[in-house]
C-alpha cells in the first residue's frame, strides 16, 4: 500500500480527471500552505535546538551549489533539445533548479515513516535551494535581455521575503529558540499534525494537476518527455552529494528529492514578475502537470524503498 499522504495526491488527481465537482476552498488551500510551511520550518528548528553544533557551513554551501548546477545543466538541452526559446528555457530551468515545498514534505514524511533518521539540518536544504536557480536564471536572461523588467536587487528582496521564505525560516528560528517545552502548547497540532496538513495540501494538488493537463497539450511533446523523464538523473545529484557527506539516509532521501523537483510556487511568482516574454504555463505543465505527480507516485516510493534496504 503506498503511504496515507500519496493515496490523498492520488484522490485529488482521480477526482479531477473524472471532472468531480470536489474543491479545496481558496481560504482553505492558504491556511494549509501556512501550516505545512511552519510545520516543516518548525521540526528543523526543533532539531537545531537538540542538535545544532553538528551543522557544517561547507556542507550547506555545497548544497546551495546544487541550486546553481542544476539550471546550468538543464538549459542547454531546454534551449536545444526542447527547443524552447530564450525566454522559456530561462523560466524553467529556473523552475527546475529551484525545488517543491510539496514534494519535500512528501519525500520528509516518506522518511519519517521508514523511520530513515534526518539530519537537523535537513529543513534548511528546502530553503537554500528555493533561491539560488531564480537568481542565476534571471541574471543570464537580464544579460541576454537588458529590457528585464526590476533591478536584480529588487528581485532579490523579492525573493527573500516571499511567503515561503518567512514562514519556513521563521519556523526554524521559533523551534531552535523556543525548542519542545516552549512550543508545547501548539505542538499537537503545528507539529503532530505534519501528516494531515499535507495530506490535504496533496488533495489540493491532485486536483490542480489534473487541471493542468486536461487536455494534455501534445504540441508540446518535448517538454512533456523532459518534464517527465528529468527527474531521475537530477535525484542522482542529490544523491551523490549526499553520500559526499554523508548524511543519514532519510536526508539523502529528501535532497535527492529536491533535486528531482521543480517549484511551482515561488518561482512562477518572480519569473512572472522579470521575465514577461515567458510563458508560465508551459513552466507550470512541466512542474507541476508532469514532474510532480511523477516524483509523488512514481519515484519517491521507489526511492524510499531502495534507500531503506
Amino acid at each position: 500500500m503506498p503511504d496515507i499522504v500519496i493515496a490523498f495526491f492520488a484522490l485529488g488527481l482521480l477526482a479531477g480527471v473524472l471532472k468531480s465537482d470536489l474543491k479545496v476552498p481558496g481560504s482553505v488551500y492558504e491556511i494549509l500552505t501556512i501550516l505545512l510551511m511552519l510545520s516543516i520550518g518548525i521540526k528543523g528548528g526543533l532539531a537545531l535546538h537538540a542538535d545544532a553544533a553538528s551543522i557544517e557551513l561547507s556542507q550547506l554551501l555545497l548544497v546551495a551549489a546544487l541550486g546553481l548546477i542544476i539550471p546550468l545543466l538543464v538549459y542547454p538541452v531546454l534551449s536545444y533539445a526542447v527547443k524552447l526559446n530564450a525566454a522559456n528555457a530561462a523560466s524553467i530551468a529556473a523552475h527546475y533548479g529551484s525545488v517543491s515545498a510539496g514534494t519535500f514534505a512528501v519525500a520528509w514524511a516518506l522518511a519519517e515513516t521508514a523511520g530513515m533518521p534526518l539530519a537537523p539540518e535537513t529543513t534548511l536544504f528546502l530553503v537554500i535551494l528555493e533561491l539560488p536557480a531564480i537568481i542565476l536564471m534571471l541574471a543570464l536572461y537580464q544579460h541576454r535581455d537588458p529590457n528585464i523588467e526590476g533591478s536584480m536587487a529588487a528581485i532579490w528582496i523579492e525573493a527573500l521575503t516571499s511567503r515561503g521564505v518567512i514562514l519556513l525560516m521563521g519556523g526554524v528560528l521559533l523551534g531552535w529558540m523556543y525548542g519542545p517545552e516552549g512550543l508545547a502548547p501548539i505542538e499537537g497540532v503545528v507539529v503532530g499534525g505534519f501528516k494531515a496538513f499535507l495530506s490535504l495540501f496533496l488533495l489540493e494538488m491532485g486536483l490542480c494537476t489534473a487541471r493542468v493537463f486536461q487536455p494534455l497539450p501534445w504540441q508540446h511533446w518535448r517538454l512533456i518527455i523532459f518534464a517527465a523523464l528529468v527527474p531521475f538523473p537530477l535525484a542522482w545529484l542529490g544523491l551523490a552529494v549526499g553520500w559526499w557527506l554523508d548524511l543519514p539516509t532519510g536526508s539523502i532521501l529528501v535532497l535527492a528529492a529536491l533535486t528531482a523537483s521543480a517549484s511551482y510556487i515561488a518561482a512562477p511568482a518572480a519569473i512572472r514578475a522579470a521575465i514577461k516574454k515567458a510563458d508560465i504555463g508551459l513552466a507550470m505543465l512541466a512542474s507541476l502537470g508532469i514532474t510532480f505527480p511523477i516524483n509523488v507516485l512514481l519515484h519517491l516510493p521507489l526511492l524510499a524503498a531502495w534507500l531503506d534496504k
